[in-house]
């Protein structure tokens, strides 16, 4: 694929709420290192800020970050901050609470619902901003219920701190609960070609038909999940790879993005070379016969 010449328009748009966003965004956590949550290489700020840069100018307008985006030296708030600001009218900047982590980078407890009001404040320094777009509520595993703490992100909005709400890491369950205390806009879970969920699938069909945009995470690093891909290429996706010319990578996030036009991929690197690839991708289409034959692929993954 001729990557260089692709924009974020190839891939079309949908809406968080009130907010049109074109379908290819941008997953800021492999910004700050070789290793976002733990004491790897620190990234190299200047090339992480150009690629900020140059995601914006291939027409690049939804940007997925979190305060807890940290490695021993970079801030993926801070580079967002100092690459961006002051920030065009049409970006929009996504952000997660709930986790926490100190600043020595080891994770501590889940918030509390008294808590998240900090977290959103602590997102709105480092960013700079007096709103945020839009705040996930990233689940914990431990949680049962999210009413409460979901509830207290509902007064944060009312208060005109949070523009939209989403969540993370849930059931359909959760999506009822959450709605029937303030509109959700956009539901983000692992989901790819790694994976066969029949939890997040249902969920994905649901936000399709209530209009919900779906943001899949770990959609290329599948199963390598924060720690980036593994290097394994399924040799399924690489022939459909060789025949559209393009990159195994390319071929999942098309995949993903085939699933539905509500479906919102936020593919992130700090590598301006993957991030033309990434964009381009949103110009590829698979064909039927290849869906298929990636759809048989995952059924049997483990």
């Amino acid at each position: 694929m001729t990557s260089q010449t692709i924009t974020a328009d190839a891939a079309g748009t949908w809406k968080l709420g009130d907010l049109s966003v074109r379908r290819i965004g941008f997953g800021a956590m492999r910004l700050t290192g070789s290793a976002a949550f733990h004491h790897g290489t620190p990234s190299d700020r200047d090339r992480s800020i150009a690629v900020l840069r140059r995601a914006v100018e291939l027409g690049v307008d939804h940007i997925d970050t979190a305060a807890f985006y940290f490695s021993s030296l970079r801030s993926a708030n801070e580079l967002i901050n100092s690459a961006l600001a002051p920030y065009a009218d049409d970006l929009v900047i996504a952000t997660k609470v709930g986790p926490f982590r100190d600043y020595s980078g080891e994770w501590g407890t889940w918030a509390r619902p008294d808590q998240l009001r900090g977290h959103v404040e602590e997102n709105l320094r480092q960013l700079g901003r007096d709103h945020l777009d839009l705040v996930y509520l990233r689940k914990s595993p431990r949680w049962d219920s999210i009413a409460e703490r979901f509830g207290a992100l509902a007064e944060l909005r009312e208060a005109g701190l949070i523009r939209h709400l989403g969540i993370s890491g849930v059931e359909p369950r959760h999506l009822a609960e959450a709605q029937a205390i303030a509109p959700v806009v956009s539901v983000q879970n692992n989901y790819g070609l790694h994976a066969p969920d029949p939890q997040t699938d249902d969920l994905l069909r649901i936000c399709g038909e209530q209009g919900i945009a779906f943001v899949p995470f770990y959609a290329i690093a599948g199963k390598g999940g924060e720690r980036g891909t593994s290097g394994d290429v399924d040799a399924e996706i690489l022939a459909i790879a060789r025949a559209h010319d393009a990159t195994p990578a390319q071929v999942r996030l098309a995949w993903t993005l085939q699933q539905g036009p509500h479906v919102l991929a936020i593919p992130g690197t700090g590598n301006p070379d993957h991030l033309l690839e990434n964009v381009a991708a949103g110009a590829l289409r698979l064909t039927d016969e290849e869906m298929a034959r990636l759809d048989a692929r995952r059924r049997h993954a483990e």
